[in-house]
């Protein structure tokens, strides 16, 4: 098979590696394309897209819950209804012509497992209150189904029946039953024989039964997730006990492997209850029916653990094959030697590599959020062999043919290039691309519904692969489109006698979209300045001098405590330091360009910007304020995206901070007129401040205590105070010393600004 790689590039290589420049969009993983919408086309674990078998809707039910499937020769299916409202369990028959006839109605909740018979007899058990009903399938309502087993009637009168397996050569009907665990045999040639016991388990609930051709029967029990294997004799032997705790789907193929999907950890004691009425006690993994979008189910604590899917070779050797994670596997199959899985919550089909573990194939995306059950089906509309499938919400028949999708198409997601830009070419690696027409389109809103440009095919004259660049308009977003047409591969031409030789199967293996976003300036979102304090490193603070900068608006009394409004931005740590200036800011570049800062300063009255730091890389500056006289001032940082660019392309933003105010000059005091009358001291000074006004006053006597001293005028709020004050003389303490001169007194006034900036003079009174 002939193999192409194609790479096409739009600028030189020399603009790899920086924040600027093209850039590229890659799918490439199977997490990344999982996130697109595939219709007829498979994704690999290994992340390749190739077409997968046509998946064709047959019927959509009146029901939203289908819980059991089967079909027969001739090409009917058989589907077992339910509700978790009240509403009675059905039987239904869809023939080719896809139309549903109710063969039967039954007074339980969910017809939970079915049987359909080559003799045209079709068996269905239903929950809770387990029956197990016998109908015609040519039959309608007025065909009255036979009652052939009630749990009632038995001597450990299980609750729920899961699973049904009819030995034809024996005529046995195997019912595996839950509430507790067991599985009884009927003679279903000779009804009036009552029920065997045929076997019980210590577990909860026999979930799931695989009866092989020589009559071994498989069971998957729930509790211990024990697969056991029983003789037609009942002798039982534990094959396997699974990590989980719960054998959801049993799987058997033609060289006697054994195929077992398994949920839940054992770790949790207690499951959800079940969406139908019963014992509390009573659970199991048919309750993620009711799981979907913000359904409390949805939480369900077996769902992050998804399912395993494990092969038990013929000699009793188990292996591990897949852990689907985001998966619950409800079914398993063997079709044309491969192993399918049928899944939930999204409704997906995986086939599963059974000969490498840890590769599987996402087959099918069915619209509906479970795929529950599996059943053969005689011919397709392709004729060839396929398989029905039934799902809940919604409950649908489909048809999964054996042929590959004819015109099968993945449309990936919308990719944000985070800005408005200019769209180059592709980079695509592929088998086979002459089978593959790609398509691109782009918009700027996320949602493609609204009014994006029209699909264009990539390179429409020539195909893809000679390197036309991607011809959609320049926007923020974009979306590309894979269609496969598995009729133009390469290998699919007519031969001598009109045969068809084997086609190589299309697929894409990688799909990357070279952009180049328009420059955007950067954006300084928020500058913060903050007097008296200093960055320093944060070993050298001390913890009572600690200083914590943050983006909210200084507080009016100039202490060092603000608020921080975004959490996600850590506060600078500082110390507080009456010489210095520290600055911080905020900026963002959209298109994600490092980015270099400019700090300017400009004092009050004046009109120009004068530098004071040019290229700081961090985003804070501390200074000394001696380099500024004291005065108010704004300070402008300037955002620059040249270290991304090329000096004709960079871009710039900038933004001011707040006014403050530098003050570092304490007041001027005139002398200290003081005398002594009588036992007080008459005072009075001038205090004047160039910058800030006049905060507040104290004066001592004797080096006694600090006394606030008010201004003639009372009120604080001047450039200049004038002070006349009386100070009374404080009496000698009883043991202090007789003073030489009793006359002498010293009185000190100490005068602060509003940057606590204080001056102090004192006089001696004699």
């Amino acid at each position: 098979m002939k193999r192409f790689l194609l790479l096409f590039f739009c600028l030189a290589a020399a603009a790899a590696g920086h924040a600027q420049g093209t850039r590229l969009w890659t799918q490439s993983t199977y997490t990344d394309l999982q996130k697109g919408t595939a219709e007829g086309v498979a994704i690999r674990s290994d992340g390749r897209l190739e077409a997968a078998p046509a998946a064709t809707l047959v019927t959509t039910l009146a029901s939203t819950y289908a819980w059991s499937l089967a079909s027969d020769q001739h090409g009917n299916a058989y589907l077992g209804t339910g509700s978790v409202t009240g509403s009675p369990a059905t039987l239904l028959r869809v023939g080719a012509d896809g139309k549903a006839v109710k063969l039967a109605e039954f007074k339980e909740m969910a017809v939970q497992a079915l049987v359909a018979t080559p003799s045209g007899a079709i068996y269905a058990a239903t929950s809770p209150d387990g029956k197990v009903y016998r109908v015609a399938s040519g039959g309608g309502l007025d065909s009255k189904p036979a009652q052939i087993f009630d749990s009632a009637q038995t001597a450990e009168k299980p609750k729920y029946i899961w699973a049904l397996a009819l030995d034809p050569s024996t005529q046995s009907l195997y019912i595996a039953t839950g509430a507790p665990a067991a599985i009884y045999r009927v003679n279903t040639s000779q009804p009036a024989i009552a029920p065997e016991l045929f076997f019980k388990s210590e577990d909860q609930h026999i979930r799931s039964l695989l009866l092989a051709a020589d009559g071994t029967l498989y069971a998957g029990s729930d509790g211990n997730g024990v697969i056991y294997r029983i003789a037609r004799d009942g002798k039982s032997f534990a094959l396997y006990s699974a990590p989980k705790r719960e054998v959801t789907a049993l799987a058997l193929d033609s060289a006697g492997n054994l195929y077992a999907a398994a949920v839940g950890g054992k770790a949790s004691p207690n499951l959800p209850p079940l969406p139908i009425q019963g014992n509390a006690s009573a659970t199991a993994t048919i309750t993620y029916l009711n799981a979907g979008p913000g359904n409390a189910a949805s939480s369900n604590p077996l769902l992050p653990d998804g399912s395993d899917v494990y092969r038990i070779d013929p000699d009793g050797t188990p292996q591990k094959l897949v852990t689907l994670r985001d998966d619950v596997a409800y079914a398993l199959t063997v079709s044309e030697g491969k192993l399918l899985a049928a899944t939930g919550n999204k409704g997906h089909i995986y086939s599963i590599d059974t000969a490498e573990p840890g590769r599987f194939i996402d087959i099918a995306h069915l619209d509906a959020n479970q795929a529950i059950a599996f059943a053969a089906a005689a011919v397709n509309s392709n004729n060839g062999p396929g398989l029905f499938i039934a799902t809940s919400n919604t409950g649908k028949l489909w048809l999964l043919g054996g042929k590959t999708a004819p015109d099968a198409t993945y449309t990936s997601q919308v990719f944000d290039a985070g800005a408005f830009s200019q769209w180059g070419r592709m980079e695509v690696r592929a088998e086979d691309p002459s089978a593959i027409d790609l398509y691109a389109r782009s918009g700027n809103v996320e949602n493609p519904k609204g009014a994006w440009s029209d699909w264009r095919k990539v390179n429409e004259n020539g195909g893809w692969n000679n390197g036309a660049p991607l011809d959609i308009p320049a926007a923020r977003y974009a979306q590309w489109k894979a269609v496969f047409h598995h009729e133009r591969a390469s290998g699919h031409q007519a031969a001598a006698g009109g045969k068809v030789s084997a086609a190589p199967t299309p697929s894409l293996e990688s799909v990357s979209l070279n952009y180049l976003a328009r420059n955007l300036p950067p954006v300084v979102d928020e500058v913060v300045v903050q007097t008296g304090a200093r960055v320093i490193a944060a070993n050298l603070a001390t913890a009572n001098n600690n200083v914590n900068i943050s983006f909210a608006a200084p507080p009016q009394n100039n202490l060092f405590s603000f608020q921080q409004p975004d959490a996600s931005v850590v506060p600078l740590a500082a110390v507080k330091d009456k010489t210095a200036v520290t600055a911080r800011w905020q900026a963002h570049d959209d298109n994600g360009d490092d980015l270099i800062f400019s700090l300017y300063y400009r004092g009050d009255g004046e009109q120009n910007w004068q530098l004071l730091k040019a290229r700081i890389t961090e985003r804070y500056y501390s200074f000394d304020s001696a380099r500024l006289p004291d005065g108010g001032y704004l300070l402008k940082v300037v955002a620059s995206d040249a270290p991304s660019h090329t000096p004709g392309d960079a871009l710039t933003g900038e933004r001011a901070s707040e006014h403050f105010v530098l003050d570092t000059t304490p007041p001027v005091l005139s002398a200290l007129n003081a005398t002594l009358q009588g036992a007080a001291i008459h005072a009075s000074l001038d205090a004047r401040d160039a910058t800030s006004t006049i905060s507040h006053a104290e004066y001592s006597v004797d080096a006694g205590p600090w006394h606030y001293l008010e201004p003639a005028g009372k009120i604080s709020d001047s450039l200049s105070e004038h002070y006349d004050f009386t100070a009374a003389v404080p009496p000698l303490p009883p043991d202090a010393a007789k003073p030489v001169n009793p006359n002498e007194h010293v009185i000190a006034v100490r005068v602060y600004d509003l940057y606590e900036n204080m001056a102090a003079v004192k006089a001696m009174i004699h």
